[in-house]
């Protein structure tokens, strides 16, 4: 009787500790998916206080504290920067600059897109225009695409700039690049 009744205790806390282990997951995939919407609200919009980024947040649905916002933009390095017409706004770590869009869309209709927004060349070397924030991962889905044309990429926020092999036609580089980039033309 008295196995039985340990056993029942360990079962009960073993248990216990799988499900705590799950919600502990659930609340970290649901922080990275927060911390994601955040970056993509302050990269495209003009917040001006933290009031306004709680209604942004609970648009995309995300109901949080004041207190939990803090921390979020805390641990993303959010500032404020001034505009041209002295107004202040959030803006992520070197964005000071950040170029706005002027209607934007809400975070998760963002992250659906590739951002793409233009390419232009010059002899062997080309610069992709893409929306705020999307540079980086597109330049790393260029770099491992497996793109002979291209030998490199060096990536800031909105921009990319590519050197292409010698020989290879700026036709060809966009055929390859349509592997990485669905909606170039």
């Amino acid at each position: 009787m008295q196995k039985v009744a340990y056993f029942l205790a360990f079962l009960n806390k073993y248990t216990y500790l799988c499900i705590r282990n799950c919600i502990n997951i659930q609340k970290m995939k649901s922080k990275n998916s927060r911390l994601q919407t955040l970056r993509m609200l302050i990269s495209s919009q003009e917040l001006c206080c933290q009031d306004d980024v709680l209604k942004a947040l609970a648009k995309e649905g995300y109901n949080v504290t004041q207190a939990t916002l803090s921390r979020d933009m805390k641990q993303l390095k959010v500032a404020k920067a001034t505009s041209l017409g002295g107004k202040y706004f959030y803006v992520l770590p070197n964005e000071t600059m950040y170029k706005r869009v002027a209607s934007p869309k809400r975070a998760a209709e963002m992250l659906l897109t590739s951002g793409f927004m233009a390419i232009n060349f010059s002899g062997n070397m080309g610069v992709i225009k893409t929306r705020p924030g999307y540079a980086s991962s597109l330049a790393y889905n260029i770099d491992n695409g497996g793109i002979e044309q291209i030998l490199g990429t060096i990536a800031g926020d909105d921009t990319i700039f590519i050197v292409i092999k010698d020989g290879a036609t700026h036709t060809e580089v966009v055929e390859e690049l349509r592997s990485v980039i669905p909606d170039i033309k």
